[in-house]
C-alpha cells in the first residue's frame, strides 16, 4: 500500500481503556467511600460515557460538562444521592488516577515491535492532553511514537478533517502514504477516509461492520496481514 506513516488512536485501540477505568473507578469510590455496587453503575456509565463523548466530538458539551455531566446522570440513573461537589471531586480524581493503570490490548507490544522496522509510528487522540502522555509514559509504548497528536492542541475533535490535516503536516507525510489504526468507525476511520487516508478499523468486539471501505481486524496481530 506505499504506506510510510502509520498513525494509531490511543484508548480502545492500544491502551484498554475499559479495563482501565473500571479500576480507577474502584480506587476513587474507596477511597472517597461511595457506597453503591461498582459492577452496577458501571454497566449504566458506560453507555452514558460513550455518548458524552460524541457530543464532545460534535462540539455540543464541554470538556468540563463530559467529566461532569457523565457521572452526574449515571448517579440519578441509579438513583444514589450525591452532592455537586464530591461529584467534581471524583471527576478530578478519576483523571488524577486512570494512568495509575495501564493495561494493554493483547499483542501490542508485539505489533508496535513489528511495524516500528518498517514505518514510522504516531499517535492521533482525542482524549484529555493532560492525561494521554501519561498513559503512554506508564504503559511503556511512548518510545514507539515520532509524534502525538491530541485534539485539544488542534482545538478540534477528530473527524473534523482539521485533525487529520496537523498530524500529516506535524509527521511530515501525505495522506496516500499514510494509515490510521483505530477502534471508532466514525472518529477514527471515516475522518481518515475524508482526507485520503487509509484506515484499518479495530473491531475487536466483532461487532457486524457492513462497510466495506476499510478493512476491520478482530486482534491487533491481525495488522501484519494488511501492512
Amino acid at each position: 500500500m506505499n504506506i510510510q506513516h502509520v498513525f494509531f488512536d490511543l484508548d480502545h485501540t492500544l491502551w484498554d481503556f475499559e479495563k482501565n477505568s473500571d479500576l480507577t473507578f474502584k480506587k476513587v469510590f474507596n477511597k472517597n467511600n461511595i457506597d453503591t455496587n461498582l459492577e452496577s453503575f458501571l454497566e449504566v456509565y458506560r453507555p452514558i460515557n460513550f455518548e458524552f463523548w460524541k457530543l464532545y466530538r460534535e462540539e455540543k458539551v464541554t470538556k468540563a460538562e463530559l467529566r461532569y455531566g457523565r457521572l452526574k446522570k449515571t448517579f440519578d440513573a441509579i438513583n444514589y444521592t450525591i452532592s455537586d461537589g464530591i461529584i467534581d471531586l471524583i471527576a478530578e480524581q478519576y483523571i488524577d488516577h486512570l494512568s495509575d493503570f495501564n493495561y494493554l490490548f493483547e499483542g501490542t507490544f508485539e505489533i508496535l515491535d513489528y511495524l516500528k522496522e518498517k514505518y514510522q509510528l504516531h499517535i492521533i487522540t482525542n482524549g484529555f492532553e493532560e492525561i494521554q502522555s501519561k498513559k503512554l509514559q506508564n504503559s511503556k509504548i511512548d518510545h514507539y511514537f515520532n509524534k502525538v497528536i491530541t485534539s485539544e492542541s488542534v482545538g478540534v475533535k477528530k473527524p473534523n478533517p482539521k485533525v487529520f490535516t496537523h498530524a500529516l503536516k506535524l509527521a511530515n507525510a501525505n495522506s496516500v502514504n499514510s494509515i490510521m489504526i483505530g477502534d471508532n468507525v466514525e472518529a477514527d476511520i471515516n475522518g481518515a477516509i475524508n482526507v485520503g487516508m487509509k484506515a484499518i478499523h479495530c473491531n475487536f468486539e466483532d461487532k457486524v461492520i457492513n462497510d466495506k471501505s476499510f478493512i476491520s481486524v478482530s486482534s491487533l496481530l491481525e495488522i501484519k496481514q494488511y501492512i
